[in-house]
């Protein structure tokens, strides 16, 4: 399918060939049939792009601190690598469409095949011809509605949003600042409401679009126009002023919010919907007590994943308009016309022509303010609904069937593979292809002898298509069944998020594939039987996970100088893991699981190795939120302790490790100094380049036990271990009593 991306590096915008979404749980697949173009926070993206690396950090500050924070941590190289990776990479345009269900996956079956809808969200709603929704973020189209009109409902629940965060009143009187395609829907919305509504833009014909929806006078900001809003607002509200005013503009300019304080009421209230500049002036501001609000995209739920991704609503009792009723409420308004979006219609393109569009538009060569893509009309809906041409997506089935007695039944018993032949590639397959696998796993493998990356399956197409450029993978797909039943894949690497890796691991060793994990393994002690139960049906135990640390040659070189644990050895394993960003998919406990259950199989992994045995007892204490200090016993009477924090300084090294035997110490410190105290003077290694936590020594080591059939790095026994160990830390937080192994 076609799908319209940007490089931010190069600001090369383009329109893609990639492939086709598949119906996932939880939502539906959408062949697009309008999209809406968004002159505002596109065109904005669309800019950036094209701005130097100082100019890119200087636009997005937020980025800028986190690369400064890799920087202290990891070191410039390393800093850079990520930001370059993250950089050159394709990333979507569109947020906005209408489209024909063509395929409804299971949870969603509220829709139906060959029904018109109405989709939103900057990852779902794209530029592209086929989309999957999520049920939270699609809505039926009321009858009489047409497909070109209802791609404009994202739009207009961000207006929507913004005027119920002012609660207009009958005869009330509005401000609105900035007429293009917001601030359009805004006076449509206040005219609709019985508010008198006056408007200000730069361009006279926004004005004039503006007055033939129903405002009263609308003006550009020169001194004759501005009179000429004043005069108006002061005869609609008796002299008073602007009961609301909006903020509905772009742009650097200080003069929206200076406009703002000098027109409005005393105690008026100021919404802030667009992205303007908000230098309050202190003294108008505070004389006239005027109470500012923000109003956040399409409405209560944006930006939660619980209710975008995972589908879980917020009752109407508690929240009456959320971002899915914005768009419900939008569409009825147009069916009962209250409001059309049709007069804001500048101009329809096909979307093979989006780079010409793009640039005409940030050109001005293109004036207006609503602009849309169309799509094939002839494909949106065949027999029954079904896009042209497309085939539903295989639904996920387990590759076992686990009964309470932890026995498994298997589909299939593939032998298990052997040897690579002598003189072939070794032939490797991805599943998942995000930022860790793009920067830490896939250029230890691209371009390496006698290896060869064949399919690459992601969730988002255009993930699978920036590896695809990148390491020069044969295929990009989103059906993770071309990876395991592609029968010439010797080994699959599973790189996904957290609550998916037990069953994908479980299907790629049914398939009779080696298999590399990122951390964890399992979640729970019933996925990881159900993994134990998938190697005794098949015999297949060609198993490896992602525990990098042993394989730092920094550490390696530490263990070997300070020599063997010789019985009651104490270790320390200091982690300073850090805040989470407010959308980070690690905050969803329930999901994915802890954090701690997610990463902290890295340090009892390592304590386990120096100490050459597996823990038999764990305890673990809380100090706050996320504060874990989680201790292990080993069988010759070594103690491990892991300290993990999450509320330390963002700039303090991330891991220390420390550990004293029989008169030896040694230090790790965060894979840039190790020193060992072992007889008349320590002996000190310095890491001057990016620091090595082992992530190239364990792909390597995994591919050479592919290639010659030998043992894999780690033992499945201690594999299987340490996953226990990492899920009774928690178990023991919550009975506050040490778990026995």
């Amino acid at each position: 399918m076609k799908q319209v991306a940007q490089n931010y590096k190069s600001g090369e915008l383009t329109v893609l060939d990639v492939p086709t979404p598949a119906c996932s749980p939880g939502g539906v697949l959408v062949r697009s049939l309008y999209s809406l173009i968004s002159t505002g926070t596109e065109l904005m993206k669309v800019g950036e792009s094209k701005m130097s690396l100082l100019g890119k950090a200087r636009a997005r500050p937020d980025q800028l601190k986190k690369v400064l924070e890799t920087v202290q941590q990891q070191g410039p190289m390393s800093a850079y690598r990520k930001a370059m990776n993250r950089l050159d990479s394709y990333t979507p345009l569109g947020y906005s469409l209408a489209g024909v269900v063509v395929e409804v996956g299971r949870g969603a079956e509220e829709f139906h095949e060959g029904q018109l809808v109405a989709c939103a969200g900057n990852e779902f709603a794209l530029h592209a011809e086929l989309n999957w929704v999520p049920v939270n973020l699609c809505v039926p189209v009321p009858d009489g509605v047409e497909a070109q009109l209802a791609a404009f409902a994202t739009v207009g629940s961000i207006a929507l949003q913004g005027v119920r965060q002012a609660k207009p009143e009958l005869g009330d009187t509005s401000l609105v600042i900035g007429l293009g395609l917001v601030g359009q829907l805004v006076v449509q919305l206040l005219v609709a409401s019985g508010v008198k509504v006056v408007g200000i833009d730069t361009v006279a014909e926004r004005c004039c679009l503006a007055e033939k929806a129903g405002a009263l006078l609308c003006s550009t900001p020169t001194t004759d126009g501005l009179a000429a809003v004043e005069a108006a607002l002061s005869s609609a509200s008796g002299g008073l002023g602007a009961d609301q005013v909006f903020l509905a503009a772009g742009g650097s300019t200080n003069q929206p919010v200076e406009l703002a304080a000098k027109m409005a009421r005393d105690r008026a209230v100021v919404v802030d919907i667009g992205k303007c500049k908000l230098d309050l002036p202190w003294n108008a501001y505070y004389e006239k007590e005027l109470d500012v609000r923000f109003s956040r995209s399409y409405g209560p739920g944006r930006y939660d994943p619980v209710y975008e991704v995972e589908g879980i609503d917020y009752p109407a009792g508690y929240v009456r308009w959320t971002e899915r009723r914005n768009l419900s409420c939008f569409l009825d308004l147009i069916a009962a016309r209250s409001i059309d979006p049709e007069p804001l219609v500048s101009g329809t393109f096909p979307l093979e022509d989006a780079s010409v569009v793009y640039e005409k538009l940030s050109s001005g060569d293109l004036r207006g303010v609503g602009f849309l893509f169309s799509y094939d009309a002839a494909q949106g809906a065949g027999e029954g609904g079904r896009a042209a041409g497309h085939e539903p997506a295989s639904a996920a089935v387990p590759p076992v069937e686990v009964s309470a007695n932890g026995k498994a039944t298997p589909r299939k018993a593939p032998v298990r593979r052997g040897p690579v032949a002598p003189g072939a590639p070794v032939r490797v397959g991805f599943v998942g292809a995000g930022n860790y696998a793009s920067s830490m796993l896939l250029p230890h493998l691209a371009g390496k002898p006698g290896i060869e990356l064949t399919t690459v399956a992601t969730r988002r197409a255009l993930s699978g298509v920036n590896a695809k450029r990148k390491f020069a993978f044969s295929e990009a797909v989103t059906d993770t069944s071309a990876v395991f039943d592609d029968g010439s894949v010797d080994a699959v690497f599973v790189v996904t998020r957290h609550s998916s890796h037990a069953s994908l691991v479980c299907r790629a060793l049914e398939a009779g594939k080696a298999v590399f994990v990122e951390k964890p393994l399992a979640l729970s002690p019933e996925e990881l039987d159900s993994v134990l139960a998938t190697v005794q049906a098949t015999g297949n135990d060609r198993l490896m996970v992602g525990f990098n640390r042993r394989f730092s040659p920094m550490l390696v070189e530490m263990r070997r100088r300070f020599g063997r644990a010789t019985g009651e050895a104490v270790a320390r394993y200091f982690v300073n893991a850090g805040t989470l960003g407010k959308e980070s998919w690690y905050r969803n406990e329930q999901l994915e699981g802890s954090r701690f259950a997610g990463e902290g199989g890295h340090f009892i992994d390592t304590l386990s190795w120096w100490f050459g045995s597996d823990p038999v007892e764990v305890s673990t204490l809380a100090a706050g939120e996320g504060n874990l200090q989680v201790s292990l016993a080993y069988p010759d009477g070594s103690l491990g302790t892991v300290t993990y924090f999450v509320n330390g300084h963002a700039r303090f090294p991330k891991e220390t490790f420390e550990v004293s035997s029989g008169g030896r110490v040694a230090k790790l410190d965060n894979f840039k100094k190790a020193t060992v105290w072992s007889g008349f003077r320590p002996h000190v290694a310095r890491n001057l380049g990016a620091p090595d936590k082992g992530q190239r020594a364990e792909v390597e080591a995994f591919i050479e036990a592919v290639r010659t059939g030998g043992p894999m790095p780690i033992s499945l026994a201690s594999l299987a271990a340490t996953t226990r160990a990492t899920l009774a830390a928690e178990r023991s937080l919550a009975a506050r009593s040490p778990e026995k192994l």
